[in-house]
């Protein structure tokens, strides 16, 4: 049976390496063209691009797919259904319209929750205890298409976004691989998502990762882990960035100005996990204190805070504040 794989990032790769896997017939693999990539600004092929390469695959790169040649190359391989994943553009109507069985879409929430751009920093920003993924077939609105499969997953303390959207691909092309098989064997009615319980979440901005100190600590320590790896959470120090990658909330009460920097004591030491028992330095909040482990200099590698601040020894006492 014949599909059509549509996707570009890292997090499509184990759908597709399980569609193939599990012996589909994947006529060609869609993606987006090279992009100017690196300080050379070399043009780079997607990940997906090249995993399809090396799985020898055919593979399509149209500029768009709101083009009328692209449109009619996906329509001459007369796919049964198509799989998308993450592919970086809406598709509209003409895509939709041509597998009998539909486009079937791997979103890593469990919608109606989170529709839109960043789901996975949107769960963590909002303090979820749990994600998951959802399949379902899209249709013209944003992440409003007809549900076939999901599946929970627990979110932890420990998790960034990276992480835990690197998890989610595996769940998702486990998941995938159990319903496709079940969607075109007729075995799955597809559900309709309640829009009363939907929530959205808009693309990131790089502006989004500058620190606010007079938000909670809880707070914060979210913001640290939902932009790991992009935006990134930043702050200043005497006008140098200085970005923060790894925290702990602590939720001491204290008068001080928020963004100022402490030494984390042996008292304070007391209430931190051992996952950050190596911080170093701590900064005033809103509500509390936030325990720093790994943070990054300009044009630095990223370092234990007990490095960085033994490089930074005024560090201590100052007042950190964001910029862009």
């Amino acid at each position: 049976m014949n599909i059509v794989f549509i996707g570009t990032p890292i997090f499509a790769i184990p759908s597709l390496r399980r569609l193939v896997d599990d012996g589909w017939d994947i006529s060609s693999v869609v993606t987006q063209p090279d992009r100017p990539a690196g300080r050379g600004r070399k043009l780079r092929a997607s990940p997906v691009a090249h995993v399809a390469s090396e799985l020898g695959l055919s593979v399509l790169q149209p500029p768009t797919l709101r083009d009328a040649e692209a449109v009619t190359q996906i329509a001459a391989l007369q796919p049964e259904a198509i799989v998308t994943v993450a592919y970086g553009q809406i598709l509209r109507q003409e895509v939709l319209d041509i597998p009998p069985k539909g486009v079937l879409n791997i979103h890593p929430s469990l919608l109606p929750r989170w529709r839109g751009a960043s789901p996975v920093p949107a769960a963590i920003l909002n303090g979820d205890e749990t994600t998951g993924v959802t399949i379902m077939l899209m249709d013209a609105g944003m992440d409003t298409g007809d549900i076939l499969s999901q599946t929970e997953y627990r979110i932890e303390d420990s998790h960034t976004a990276g992480a835990l959207l690197e998890e989610l691909s595996t769940v998702g092309a486990e998941l995938l691989s159990q319903t496709l098989n079940q969607w075109l064997n007729g075995e799955i009615t597809a559900q309709p998502q309640d829009d009363a319980d939907a929530t959205t979440c808009p693309l990131l901005r790089k502006e989004d990762g500058a620190i606010d100190w007079s938000l909670p600590a809880v707070d914060i320590w979210r913001r640290v882990r939902a932009y790991n790896p992009w935006p990134g959470a930043f702050t200043t120090l005497n006008g140098e960035s200085l970005r923060i990658w790894q925290t702990w909330p602590l939720t001491f009460r204290t008068q001080a100005e928020p963004g100022i920097a402490i030494a984390i004591d042996a008292h304070l030491r007391e209430s931190l996990p051992d996952s950050a028992i190596e911080a170093a330095f701590a900064i005033h909040t809103g509500d509390g204190l936030l325990a720093v482990m790994e943070a990054q200099r300009s044009g630095r590698r990223s370092l234990p805070s007990a490095d960085l601040l033994h490089g930074l020894p005024g560090l201590v006492g100052s007042r950190l504040g964001a910029t862009q």
